[in-house]
């Protein structure tokens, strides 16, 4: 029993130790900073993209140029990653889920009004459909999307179609600015933090295998 209790305790002590090494405490605080930074400004740009872009357009309300501004904003932090690959996967992923629920969204908006119990049924679809394409982990953001998107379409209901058309616009916009600046930071500033730490953990354990 003592040697059990000696073992789990040993095993929580080197799990702790194990989560601080990976902690780059004041050294990595430049390149903490400079994450942040990079990804501010690209969230800054997105919303100042779309605002300014449905702000052109006279069938859009403030309400809409705002929640647009929102919604690019989250798809800028969505594919925002550690590494230009990672970035463009989340990427992929997040399209392939605005452009499922755009199409359920868009069929069922142009027959119905919008109701929660039908909203209920679209998130409903889209897992459904997620699923048997083989996309489980794009479900999340499918019913996401979908949520936003019809509640969106009963706050104007009078022209309840151009929600969905409105937020693949955003997504969009924010997708291509996360991507963008995700590839210009680690081609001109460098690796993340997050990846150098990565490999300095890779190199330590490589040394100790030797």
């Amino acid at each position: 029993m003592e040697t059990q209790v000696s073992s789990r305790i040993n095993d929580t002590h080197q799990a702790t130790s194990k989560g601080r090494s990976r902690t780059p405490g004041l050294a990595g605080l430049p390149r903490a900073v400079r994450d942040g930074a990079s990804l501010g400004v690209a969230c800054l740009i997105s919303y100042l993209l779309i605002t300014r872009l449905l702000g052109q357009a006279y069938f859009v309300s403030r309400d809409d140029e705002l929640l647009g501004g929102m919604w690019a904003v989250i798809a800028t932090i969505f594919v925002y990653r550690q590494t230009y690959q990672q970035s463009v996967s989340a990427a992929l992923s997040r399209m392939a889920a605005t452009l499922l629920s755009f199409v359920i969204c868009l069929v069922s908006l142009l027959i119905f009004p919008f109701h929660p119990w039908g909203m209920a049924a679209l998130i409903g679809i889209g897992t459904t459909v997620m699923t048997l394409i083989g996309n489980p982990e794009d479900i999340i953001t499918t019913g996401i999307t979908t949520a936003v998107v019809m509640v969106a379409a009963g706050i104007s209901p009078q022209h309840a179609w151009k929600a969905p058309v409105l937020r693949l616009i955003d997504t969009t916009v924010g997708v291509v600015v996360g991507i963008s600046a995700a590839w210009i930071c680690l081609k001109f500033v460098g690796p993340t933090l997050s990846s150098t730490v990565r490999e300095k953990l890779g190199e330590q354990q490589h040394g100790s295998a030797l």
